[in-house]
């Protein structure tokens, strides 16, 4: 029982500096999002007037040299390059953004048409970088598979989205732990699938890790066990998937795992008209 109330304490503490970094990161959010816009406009300005440059210099192209033309063309073709690269990583910036405002104002089990393979896409990718932030050396291949055309779809988005965020950080951690107890030979992979037959949607995690033992499937959602090391595990992350996916969105939430070969997580959650 002192275990458990230190460990519950320990919760309550970790909870209160996740809630104090969710109000900073949508500040910080906001704020960057005015730059970004303007950043995004200026590219868009800029390419424009060199449109109108490159008018110019072909209607004076007959002052120009051939090796000065060439050289010109060439400069023009880098610059628009670039400044469609600025777009475009500029835009996705702001979508990331636009995606944590969403759910950092989202009310309470609010259901909100979203863009599930957005969404998806967007927390798997964040799970990777997170753990490349703290291991240079880690590096996994994600295959993606997104179903075309998939409509908006009903859900509370801050919460599926922390589902998802939960399973893919086990599964890293799954790919990192295998990858150092086997060596340069095995290829750690996730592969990530939405799709929907209309009546269900359907997203799916698996990794090639190292898989779960018969105890660790049995406990697996019981609050407070965790495989990981102190500090890296609070054992609670499964069990919110769970709630998250059966009782909140009324779907559920399976896996399959073969120790030493790997696991995958599958949340069938039923679509709201």
């Amino acid at each position: 029982m002192e275990k458990q109330m230190e460990n519950l304490r320990q919760q309550l503490k970790q909870q209160e500096k996740l809630a104090s970094l969710g109000l900073l990161s949508a500040g910080i959010a906001h704020e960057i999002q005015n730059p970004l816009n303007f950043v995004i406009n200026f590219s868009k300005m800029s390419n424009k007037l060199l449109s109108d440059l490159t008018e110019i210099v072909e209607d004076n192209e007959d002052k120009l040299s051939e090796d000065d033309r060439e050289e010109v063309e060439d400069i023009v073709a880098d610059l628009k390059e670039n400044m469609s690269k600025i777009v475009e990583h500029g835009e996705r910036a702001i979508s990331i953004i636009q995606g944590i405002l969403l759910i950092s104002r989202g009310k309470e089990n609010e259901f909100i048409p979203t863009d599930i393979c957005h969404l998806v896409k967007e927390y798997v990718w964040l799970s990777y970088h997170a753990m490349r932030a703290n291991d240079k050396s880690f590096n996994i291949a994600i295959r993606e598979n997104y179903q075309e055309g998939l409509p908006p779809i009903m859900v509370i988005p801050q919460d599926l989205s922390r589902a998802v965020l939960n399973v893919m950080n086990n599964a890293c951690y799954a790919v990192k732990k295998k990858a150092e107890a086997t060596g340069a030979d095995y290829q750690p992979e996730v592969t990530v699938c939405v799709k929907s037959d209309g009546k269900h949607l359907t997203i799916s995690l698996a990794d090639n890790g190292e898989g779960m033992s018969d105890e660790v499937k049995q406990h697996l959602y019981e609050n407070f066990f965790t495989t990981k090391p102190v500090g890296q595990g609070t054992g609670l992350g499964m069990g919110i998937t769970r709630d998250i996916v059966e009782n909140k969105h009324g779907g559920k939430l399976s896996f399959e795992s073969t120790l030493g070969q790997g696991t995958s997580f599958t949340f069938i959650i039923p679509i709201k008209n």
